[in-house]
């Protein structure tokens, strides 16, 4: 077989090998560069070794603690939320979209899935946020719009269901005098945790990460920003500083590039150290939910 082929496993593993590196590098960029003094940085640019180390980034980030861990708190508790409900109410449109004797089933389907192709846009989701749920300047504005509901995650799961949960053993329960609800908790919930563990992984990661939000729907409220937002806003008020300083300052003094970096390390460091948890449900269930059926 061409697996056996020692050049070929030779060639893909240095393809493998440099994918690898595309993924690894950047990041030691970044927190090489956020230990980097930032006059360094203005004169020799970027080095994966700093050409002269300094914490001057994160002692800038020490001395406004205070808001960093407002912002890590507002992160924490919207991803923690707004991953719990979503995985939910996935699971609750996937599960009875797997039944095939659940009356419009190919309407349902069909509905969610024209909802990928297209959208109403941005201003009539705006107002309809903003006017009609009233969720501006709120909590709720960085959890419900955009994020809370995946119709591809609902296909994926419902997917995962339709292949791996067997149709017998639901039928069974029914017999038993299980309620549909009882049957979801008890039997598909345990069977479907590699597809759960891999929403719940990807869920969570566009909560931390997203930023539009906050920038949408939080107007007054600055104390609502996440971490994401908080980095904008940071960013934005150096854009500032530099765009606006007295000619007698010098713009490598005022902080810039090492804090930026400093700040996505940080804002990182939360995704590092939960994907290894979700790692195997994650491979397994992206492979079973979207290439099965």
């Amino acid at each position: 077989m061409i697996y056996k082929n020692k050049i070929f496993r030779f060639i893909m593993g240095f393809i493998m090998i440099l994918f690898v590196l595309a993924c690894i590098l950047p990041f030691v960029l970044l927190i090489s560069s956020s230990f980097t003094s930032e006059v360094a940085l203005a004169q020799n640019g970027y080095s994966f070794i700093p050409s002269e180390f300094s914490l001057s980034a994160y002692k800038y980030i020490w001395s406004v603690k205070g808001d960093v861990l407002r912002a890590y708190g507002i992160s924490f508790l919207v991803t923690g939320v707004g991953t719990a409900v979503s995985v939910v109410m996935t699971m609750l449109f996937a599960y009875p979209l797997s039944r095939k004797d659940l009356p419009g089933r190919r309407i349902l389907s069909f509905i969610i899935f024209f909802t990928m192709l297209f959208n109403g846009g941005f201003v009539p989701t705006y107002l309809i946020y903003s006017r009609i749920f009233h969720i501006t300047d709120t909590i709720w504005a960085l959890i419900v719009p955009y994020l809370l509901m995946n119709a591809f995650f609902v296909i994926m799961v419902r997917t995962y269901i339709n292949t791996n949960v067997p149709n017998e053993v639901i039928e069974a329960a029914t017999i038993d005098g299980s309620g549909e609800l009882h049957t979801l908790v008890k039997i598909v919930v345990p069977m479907s945790k590699p597809i759960i563990g891999t929403i719940a992984l990807m869920t969570a990661i566009a909560y931390w990460n997203n930023w539009t939000n906050g920038v949408y729907f939080i107007h007054t409220k600055r104390e609502l920003f996440g971490i994401q937002n908080y980095l904008n806003s940071v960013l934005s008020n150096i854009a500032f500083l530099q765009s606006h300083s007295d000619p007698s300052v010098k713009i490598t003094e005022l902080p810039s590039v090492s804090i930026r970096m400093a700040l996505a390390v940080i804002a990182l460091l939360p995704i590092l150290v939960a994907y290894p948890f979700f790692q195997k449900s994650f491979a397994k269930g992206i492979t079973v939910g979207s290439v099965k059926g």
